[in-house]
């Protein structure tokens, strides 16, 4: 499955319908009126907007225009660090020195994931929009909420942390994975 129709298929399930028809007014002069009203969701703009090739998966900057015009800045942070994990654009894959991790404590860790988050500093309104723009997937929740815990503590986000707050919620097989 495409990383990039994933991301904007979760962009699509958390606009509310005054984003879309915020969306669908800034789309005005790149898409003919006719098309514009039979768009009932943020799926169907998004497709337009790829067939016409407004945005793809290595071009971006039309779609984090739009989302930073109706200050949906959380939804522009997430385009952003897809973008940054080389998701988008990955002249070489280099694994994330996390991705192993958060792999392994994805697999393992299940409705107890916000137990973990919130060892980890992780505060309940970010968890809460994480399980807004993920309201069926638990393992996307965990993975999302694990990205966001990285890139707000930026080099300060260790995989010793990670172990200590696994110990410390008593997730200790999952620990001992991680290390491994």
């Amino acid at each position: 499955m495409d990383p990039f129709l994933t991301l904007l298929h979760s962009f699509s399930s958390s606009l509310s319908d005054a984003e879309l028809c915020s969306l669908k007014f800034l789309c005005r002069e790149k898409i003919g009126k006719r098309k514009l009203e039979s768009v009932r969701s943020g799926g169907e703009l998004f497709s337009i907007l790829l067939e016409q090739q407004l945005i793809a998966s290595h071009e971006v900057s039309f779609l984090e225009g739009l989302l930073g015009s109706i200050k949906r800045e959380d939804l522009v942070s997430q385009l952003k660090q897809f973008v940054e994990e080389g998701e988008v654009n990955a002249p070489d894959d280099q694994p994330d020195v996390h991705e192993k991790p958060f792999e392994v404590i994805c697999e393992n860790v299940g409705r107890d994931w916000k137990i973990l988050m919130r060892k980890l500093g992780f505060s309940e309104v970010k968890m809460d929009r994480v399980v807004a723009a993920n309201p069926f997937n638990l393992r996307e929740q965990l993975a999302q909420s694990l990205r966001e815990w990285q890139k707000w503590k930026g080099r300060d986000a260790k995989v010793t942390d990670l172990i200590k707050a696994l110990r410390g919620c008593n997730m200790n097989l999952v620990a001992d994975r991680v290390e491994q």
